[in-house]
């Protein structure tokens, strides 16, 4: 479109907007004066968290954007555990997930050298031992 063309949906959405705040329609809203709750899409691609968004506020978020929200939080629960019999529980349900999600998925869900789930794991995970530069 041309900034001429811009420019115009512009003055119109202004428009609009201040005969709302002039007619009262943004008094008295759910949440008014308070901040807004900043939703955390770090986990989705952020080329698709656009598209995410408008298919979430839908009410139809895909299952394989779930199904990565999922591994993700077992990733950041494995990063946050001290307990080694806790940690070794949530490798066990994190390798539990990835079966189920490649047993339902033609294009299988990969957490090893070539993914960056795998990295991370490796990065936060100690099975035997000290983490290097973190207990030291």
């Amino acid at each position: 479109m041309s900034e001429s063309v811009w420019w115009i949906l512009e003055k119109v959405a202004e428009d609009k907007i201040q005969r709302a705040i002039d007619e009262g329609q943004f008094e008295k809203l759910p949440g008014m004066g308070k901040p807004l709750e900043m939703e955390d899409t770090s986990w989705v691609p952020e080329e698709l968290r656009m598209a995410y968004k408008i298919l979430k506020n839908s009410g139809h978020v895909p299952k394989e954007v779930e199904e990565r929200k999922e591994l993700n939080n077992l990733v950041e629960a494995l990063e946050n555990c001290e307990d080694e019999q806790e940690r070794y529980r949530q490798m066990r349900k994190l390798n539990a997930m990835v079966t189920r999600v490649n047993a339902s998925r033609t294009t299988p869900v990969r957490v090893d050298v070539e993914d960056a789930y795998y990295e991370k794991i490796v990065e936060r995970v100690r099975l035997y031992g000290k983490r290097p530069d973190k207990d030291r």
